[in-house]
Formats: structure tokens, sequence, C-alpha cells
């Protein structure tokens, strides 16, 4: 057994085109540690819906060029069955470590493979790239990031020609064309072919993102804008230069890529922290907005100003912003469907429903949401927005961080701000309050084991309200396919609960509906949503076993 580990990873260092990782290798086989051998020797990074993600380092656990090179021949091998070969991948890469690297594999390989590629000038927002390939009539594309991981993390994301991601049953078929690639010295490489683009995709996308406004709508909010170390500052600052916003505040310290990622501990700013100098700069600056972008910048992350919160500004939550621009569309006129996942506020249906728009309910991820037809506006209440839909099919924190600065603005005028709407929604629609329940682990079972134990034991009550049905939704339901998730409905109340598909956590979502009968009721609602809230989560963490 011993044995058969060291002659495994002699194989893949002998193969490994990276002296980096080669040498990484070399060092657990010379040091004979066998224990982080077998962590990295226990199987392969697994292609999925999510496409890859992982630690960076050595061995076919991990993100690596050698695992990138199998991706990407296996993607090819996919296409040309599919009947594509011959066709262009655009492929688009942030500011992470070794992502330029693993572009340029990819580039290589589909050139060997008989395809053509085309690769973006510069590390730029994934929706720069789901909106190039639609733009250049691309048969697939490939963004490599890691969205808001950690700093040690990097992934490959793959969307096909409709500028959707791929579910299934293309990421199994796909999955299986990576399984079939031989050796990787047997993957054609060559050194050129592939075009570098020039600047002319990305000013295509800039002048698109005007499309997200209305004609001559009032563009006078000020914002302060982070990027958290990605990639955003220079495209966002662009985009609200060409819709004649005032110039965002830049947070200097994290206006610049960095993929050491050296002023927060995760770059997300949904995370405890991330969004400290920004608020610091805000309270320097008073403006009327702050806007984040996570380091890929498809998402993007709301703050407002308020009075009744320690340092004066307070983060909206996905829902709330989802909401908001939901009213702002229909404000506007907008016709078509509104969709969102499962996972996010039930406040959107009835906001649909009221304007007489239709509406459905997808998985979770803008892989599924992009997919609705007739769709005009999407959301997640992670902090993903799609608000033009025929541009970019997936979440775009550019556009969506436009729009948010457009309301902002016509509130403005009217003397009002971002919470007033809430309000008037709360009013209109009910208290709609939501949160999540997120636990990351290191070890894996743990989340197997809680979803086990909600499967054999779900819980008859939560805060003291009755679970009126309980779906296994791996089962799929009549409007669902399958999905590894349970769901609750409860009198006045609803509970999801899933692994993460992209990190080491179990989330549930929680959401309660307090009716409202006018302004004076709210302070009462959100006291009676709180105490919900909070006793929901800690009987569910119980049930659980987390």
């Amino acid at each position: 057994m011993q044995q058969d580990l060291i002659a495994r990873a002699r194989t893949w260092q002998a193969e490994d085109p990276d002296p980096e990782t080669r040498d990484e290798l070399g060092k657990l086989i010379e040091s004979g540690d066998l224990d982080e051998l077998a962590v990295r020797f226990a199987g392969t990074l697994q292609f999925g819906t999510a496409g890859l993600r992982g630690e960076l380092g050595a061995g076919p656990m991990r993100m690596n060029r050698s695992v990138v090179i199998r991706a990407a021949a296996g993607l090819a091998a996919y296409l040309t069955a599919q009947g594509q070969g011959g066709g262009l991948v655009v492929i688009g890469y942030d500011a992470r470590y070794k992502s330029a690297d693993f572009a340029r594999d990819t580039a290589a390989v589909m050139i060997g493979a008989g395809l053509r590629a085309a690769v973006l000038p510069r590390p730029l927002p994934t929706p720069v790239l789901a909106f190039a390939i639609r733009h250049l009539g691309a048969v697939a594309g490939v963004e490599v990031t890691a969205s808001h991981n950690p700093p040690r993390d990097n992934g490959y994301k793959v969307y096909l020609g409709d500028g959707s991601q791929i579910v299934p049953p293309a990421d199994g078929e796909i999955a299986a064309a990576i399984a079939a690639v031989g050796p990787l010295g047997t993957v054609a490489r060559p050194g050129t072919g592939w075009e570098t683009l020039g600047d002319e995709v990305l000013d295509a996308y800039l002048a698109r993102t005007d499309a997200v406004l209305g004609a001559g709508s009032p563009r006078t909010a000020r914002i302060v804008h982070t990027a958290l170390h990605g990639v955003g500052t220079s495209v966002l600052t662009a985009a609200f230069a060409r819709a004649g916003f005032p110039e965002p505040v830049l947070v200097a310290e994290q206006a610049e890529p960095d993929p050491a990622f050296p002023t927060v501990a995760f770059p997300n700013p949904e995370e405890p922290g991330a969004m400290d100098l920004a608020f610091a700069t805000a309270r320097r600056a008073r403006p009327d907005l702050v806007i984040a972008n996570d380091p890929d910048a498809d998402r993007c992350a709301v703050a407002v100003p308020d009075e009744t919160v320690a340092g004066g500004w307070r983060m909206l939550r996905g829902d709330e912003v989802g909401a908001l621009l939901a009213a702002h569309l229909v404000d506007r006129g907008v016709t078509g469907t509104f969709a969102e996942s499962i996972v996010s506020s039930s406040l959107l249906g009835r906001i649909a429903e009221k304007a007489g728009l239709g509406y459905e309910e997808t998985l979770t991820g803008f892989k599924w949401i992009a997919r609705v037809d007739g769709l005009r506006y999407g959301y997640e209440e992670a902090l993903g927005y799609c608000v033009d839909p025929e541009g970019v099919r997936d979440k775009d924190g550019i556009t969506a961080a436009l729009l948010v600065a457009e309301l902002a603005s016509v509130l403005k005028e009217r003397g009002r701000t971002l919470l007033d709407l809430l309000d008037d929604l709360a009013v209109t629609h009910g208290l709609h309050a939501t949160d999540q329940l997120s636990v990351r682990v290191e070890d894996l079972t743990v989340i197997a084991n809680a979803m086990l134990r909600l499967r054999e034991r779900p819980p008859a009550e939560l805060a003291g309200l009755p679970v009126t049905s309980a779906e296994d939704l791996s089962l799929g339901t009549e409007l669902l396919p399958p999905t590894d998730g349970l769901r609750y409905h409860l009198a006045g109340a609803r509970v999801i609960v899933r692994p993460s598909g992209t990190e080491p956590k179990l989330k549930c979502y929680l959401e309660v509906v307090v009716p409202v009968a006018s302004a004076d009721d709210l302070p009462a609602a959100r006291a009676k949503a709180a105490e919900l809230l909070a006793g929901i989560k800690r009987d569910l963490s119980a049930a659980a076993g987390i």
C-alpha cells in the first residue's frame, strides 16, 4: 500500500509540467509524509456543475496545472463529440495565484484539440467572460476563478455557448471525458495558436452596461467602492463614468488585485470584518451607498447609512437588495419573468404577482436561474443579481451596482432612501425577514451526518412553529429536479438545509413572514421576526447536531 502510494506520486510528479508543484510533491515523497500524500492521492478533484474548485497544490486532489490540463482536454473532447470541433472557446481569468497559467494551459489544449481559443487580455470580472461567449459566438467559455474562496484556492468554471454555466447532463458527460484522458504527455499543447483579445470585448461589455439604466434617469448617488483585492475596480469605475455617476471613492487598501487578500480573513463581503475598511472610508467620505464586489466581481454587496447600528453603516442582506432591485424594475415598467433560487426570499414572488409578471423558482445557482424562459431579472440571496440577461446570462456585480446606484439616485430626488423603500415593501407584502445558519467544517462527514440525522428524524416544530410539511429535495419535486437538500414549511416560516456546492459548509436558509398593518407596526414586527429567526436557528442546530 505504501509503495503503491509512493509509485503513484512519482508517476504524477514525472508528468507534472509545473516546476513548483513538481518540487512540492518531490519534498513530500522524500520526507516520507505518507499522511499528506494519502490526502493528495485519495481520489481526483471532482468536476461538477460548479466546474472545479479546490486548494492549490500538487496531486490529483488539488488545483494545479496537471488537473487543469486534464479538465481542458476533457472539455475539448466533449465539445468535439457534440459536433463543435473547430469552434471558439473564450477564456477569462482572475488575479489569483496560477490563474493566468491555468488560462494559458486551457488555450493551448483547445488549440491542440483542433478548436480555436481566445483569451481575455488581462484579469477581468467573470461577467465580462460570460458576456464575451455570446458576443463572440463561442461554443464554450472557461473562467479561471475561485470567486470569494480563501487565497489558497482556485477554480475552473465552464460555460456553454448559450452563455450559461453547465448543468446536468453536460457536467457528467464532461467529467466522463476528463476521466478518459490518458497520460498527460498525450495531450497536445502547442506553444502558440490562440488569440489574446484586445480591449474590444471589454469595450462592448461596457457599452452594454448602459442598457440596464433608464433613459434620462438621475445619476447622482455617491458611492464608496471596494473590490476586496479583486479585479472589479477598473471595470466598475469605467462603467460608472460612462453612465455619468459621480466618481466612486475607492477603498485604497483593497482597490488593486492582490491574490494574498491581505486585509481580509475571507474575501467575501458577507464574512465578518470584510467590510471594515469600506465602512471606515465611508465614515470619512459620507457617500449615499457603500458597494462591494467579491474578487471576480460577479457579486454585489450594498451597505447604507443607518444611525441605529454601531458604526453608522448597515449591510443589506442579499434578499433585501434582491427585492429592492425588483421593485425598481417594476417601477420602471419592465416586462418578463422574475426568477430566484429556492433559498432566496419569497418576497420576490409577491412583488412579481402584484405587478402581473411571471415568476419562477429554481434550484440554487445561476446556472439554473439563467435558463428560465423569458427571464428579465433573477437574483440569489448570496449577493448575485442578473439584471441584463440578454447581455450576461449569469450574475453580474457591475451592472447590479449601476442599477442600485440608479435606484438610490431616484429615491434621493424624492427625499427617500433604500431603507424607506424596504419599509414600503414590508407594509405592502408583509415583513420578510431572512437569516442563515452556516457551518464551515474541516471534516465533510459532519455535513453528511447532519443531513442523515435530519432525514431520519425531521423536526416536528422549530421556535414553537409547527412544521406543516417536510420535503426531501433529493427525490425531486413536481417543479424541481433532484438536489441534495431538505425543505421545511412552517406556519409563517420556511427553512432549507443543503450542503454548499463550492465550499466545505452546511448552509441553512431561514425565512419568516410577519404581517404588517402599517408603518407603525414595523418595530414590533422586526422584533418578532428576530425572535423567531433566533429560535429557528437554535432548534435547527440542535436537530441537526451541529
